[in-house]
């Protein structure tokens, strides 16, 4: 891989101290704050860069050994320097302009970093062009600084797997507390925001994979819409159920993060346009004549989550929100034909992807290499889900589209939509998961809890907010919703958010 490059950037810093005269405040800066030191010329995107290639060099791989930095786009000071350039000719492309983000290392770009899905036999794919979800950022004025580990294979080689370990990178530690879990799969993503190494980064979701990371290390997580932002150039797990998102430490961050993100891709048949301005919705009291279902079957599994799910909900009473209790359907009734769908698209994702990469070109290639050099990919677990998503046939299966066409039915129309329908409801609120699990790599992951099912499978947006903590680690609450309900979902979230900030 050509990663020399981008890591002397890493060692300049490490020997030129006179860099470390950052602004006491840039590590908990938001974009809305940067954005006006720039204005004012107290801060340039340059100096900002360099701070992070900072922050990285001291706790990424040294230091406090987080992990969760793979590759630096030895491009990134340059395209800063360039933005600085811009912006003192008066051409500022809108909020993210000058902004530094990481990207999950499942997303292609074009200026030679490697795009692995953290596994060996992927070490040398080198793509010769963005993603359009990546063109999209760079056109909103965003740096791309490098890229994230994640849980090899977005989590679906195994179902043993330890979520942020991957063959070619290693395990990506949780910053809040270092023995636990940073959930995945978007766990590099997760962590290296939790530790200062940029302000925002982009996820990907299948199942949780955006909201799950996010609460353990107490961010904002956004799921959107399916289709509302372009897959083109991003390894699959799932066409009917993969979006990237935005992962950031506050709600208006996230949302800034997510409209420029908005990409329509006319060559995917499931492509949306999305409401292109959502930071409207950015309201204090946003909270106000809101009709929220509190899915009571979806907590008790953890009381100190509860107790803190419970304190969340007196704020949104208190804020003017009406709350419902409600119960939704039990998500067992679909959870089988979901991974009946998920093996079927990803032998079929995949092995398209795979046509375009350097080796291997399928997935069963695939397969071979893990088998060929087992002891470095399969130290700790198997492929068990590569076999069996291998023994599937073409989508025009009849058993993949009964349970595609039962899935989205059962947590679309008759789950989230029923449920809100029936309660007159502008949306359902949970806790999104346990707190963070000791990092067990010989058993693998165990979780607790969980409610990404719904909103994950029915293509529908999910918002993760910190909560608060129990024994020092964070806890996230989950706001979702119908379809394209990303609106009322920002207002929710930020105007939850502001009050429990205003405590």
């Amino acid at each position: 891989m050509r990663l020399a490059s981008s890591f002397a950037i890493i060692l300049c810093l490490l020997f030129f101290p006179s860099l470390s005269w950052a602004h006491p405040k840039l590590n908990t800066l938001s974009i809305s704050e940067a954005r006006e030191l720039m204005l004012l010329e107290k801060l340039s995107s340059e100096r900002l860069t360099k701070f992070y290639l900072e922050q990285i060099a001291l706790n990424n791989k040294r230091g406090a050994g987080i992990n969760a930095v793979v590759q630096i786009n030895s491009a990134a000071l340059d395209s800063a320097r360039t933005l600085d350039e811009e912006r003192r000719k008066g051409k500022v492309r809108g909020p993210l302009h000058g902004i530094p983000i990481l990207l999950k290392d499942n997303i292609d770009t074009g200026d030679g970093m490697a795009n692995t899905a953290g596994s060996i036999a992927l070490a040398n794919n080198i793509p010769d062009k963005d993603a359009q979800l990546v063109s999209v950022l760079r056109e909103a004025g965003a740096v791309i600084l490098g890229k994230t580990n994640l849980s090899e294979w977005a989590n679906f080689r195994s179902f043993h797997s330890t979520s942020g370990w991957s063959s070619l990178y290693g395990l990506t530690k949780n910053p809040i507390e270092h023995s636990r879990n940073t959930c995945g799969s978007s766990s590099g993503s997760a962590a290296a925001v939790a530790a200062g190494f940029a302000m925002v980064a982009i996820g990907t979701e299948t199942n949780g994979s955006i909201v799950c990371p996010s609460a353990a290390t107490g961010l904002v997580g956004i799921k959107p819409t399916l289709g509302t932002v372009s897959r083109d150039g991003i390894i699959p797990i799932a066409h009917s159920q993969d979006t990237a998102g935005p992962m950031a430490r506050n709600v208006a961050d996230a949302v800034y993060l997510l409209e420029a993100m908005h990409s329509f891709n006319e060559q995917d048949p499931l492509a949306q346009h999305a409401n292109s301005n959502l930071s409207v919705h950015l309201k204090a009291n946003g909270l106000q004549d809101k009709r929220i279902g509190v899915a009571t079957n979806l907590a008790g599994f953890h009381f100190g989550v509860d107790a803190l799910f419970d304190n969340a909900l007196a704020l949104m009473s208190t804020s003017g929100a009406t709350l419902i209790d409600i119960e939704m359907p039990d998500r067992s009734v679909f959870s089988d034909d979901e991974f009946t769908v998920l093996l079927f698209e990803f032998k079929h994702g995949l092995n398209h992807y795979l046509k375009q990469a350097n080796l291997p070109h399928t997935l069963a290639s695939l397969m071979e290499f893990n088998i060929a050099h087992h002891k470095q990919t399969m130290p700790f677990f198997k492929q068990e889900i590569f076999e069996l998503a291998e023994k599937k046939g073409p989508l025009s299966e009849q058993i993949y589209l009964s349970a595609l066409e039962r899935s989205k039915r059962l947590a679309g129309p008759e789950g989230i939509d029923l449920v809100m329908q029936r309660y007159q409801l502008d949306l359902i609120v949970s806790p999104t998961t346990a707190p963070a699990w000791k990092t067990d790599l010989v058993n693998g992951d165990h979780y607790m809890g969980g409610t990404s099912s719904f909103a994950a499978v029915s293509g529908y947006p999910h918002i993760t907010v910190p909560m608060g903590h129990y024994q020092g680690l964070p806890v996230g609450i989950s706001m979702f919703a119908g379809h394209l309900a990303e609106p009322v979902l920002i207002e929710a979230a930020y105007g939850f958010e502001s009050r429990l900030k205003a405590q």
